[in-house]
């Protein structure tokens, strides 16, 4: 039966009910935002083809699950259908995208940023600031020098913390100083070579990059972090009279 108290201008049919009340919907905090492509393709697909479909929504009308397709109904002024799921929140909204369309990490910082995560809203200034790849500068705002699985697994749970900011910046604007030498100043495994060597008490970053000015096409791609530290080494002992080991 209907309930014009919980449910204003819906009927429920098997526990699917259908309303045209769209402004008894709110969006959940911390939801990625909204894609305007994939807004843009449901639109046409809607338009052509509108085939049955159903919203996800917990027990205060917050949008679970669906939130593109929403739009694209609220607009098109198509009957909505929608089921209720007490108790969801945001994890349920990410395990539901995640085994649809995935989240990316650019989606789960923008998603705890919304939520006011402070941590968060540090690492997308840095990550903003000197353009690294998600895994360097987690790496980098946690003080470790190599990368790991668990680094990621912390940032989409939400639990993520920035340890090293300063530190952080500082070995950035290090490595943004090799660019003028070497085009893949970004590359993930140069980042992490670049990190253990200024964790070594036997380099001295200014003199690696005067060894760079006097050998500028020396920097050249890896396959990995270890193949780098290799290859820095060996730049770093150029016409050295005693050579440092700085892989071990």
């Amino acid at each position: 039966m209907f309930n014009s108290k919980t449910e204003p201008m819906a009927k429920i049919s098997n526990q699917v009910h259908t309303t045209t009340d769209y402004f008894m919907f709110k969006p959940i905090g911390g939801n990625r935002t909204l894609n305007e492509l994939h807004v843009r393709r449901l639109r046409d697909s809607i338009k052509a083809n509108y085939l049955f479909t159903v919203i996800i929504v917990n027990e205060n009308y917050q949008l679970i699950d669906g939130q593109h397709r929403f739009e694209v109904i609220k607009e098109l002024q198509l009957p909505l259908n929608y089921i209720i799921c007490k108790g969801y929140s945001l994890t349920e909204v990410q395990i539901l995208n995640q085994n649809s369309k995935n989240w990316t990490a650019d989606d789960f910082m923008e998603g705890y940023c919304n939520l006011g995560k402070k941590d968060y809203e540090m690492y997308r200034q840095f990550k903003q600031k000197y353009g690294f790849g998600h895994n360097e500068c987690l790496g980098m705002l946690m003080g470790q020098a190599s990368s790991g699985s668990g680094y990621m697994r912390n940032f989409t749970s939400g639990t993520f913390k920035v340890t090293h900011f300063d530190e952080a910046c500082k070995k950035a604007e290090l490595i943004r100083l090799i660019e003028p030498y070497y085009s893949g100043y970004k590359r993930r495994a140069f980042i992490f070579a670049i990190l253990q060597m200024l964790n070594n008490d036997n380099f001295e970053f200014t003199e690696f990059l005067q060894k760079l000015k006097i050998q500028q096409t020396a920097l050249v791609d890896c396959v990995d972090t270890k193949q780098y530290a290799s290859l820095i080494e060996e730049i770093y002992n150029y016409k050295r009279r005693e050579k440092v080991n700085l892989r071990f």
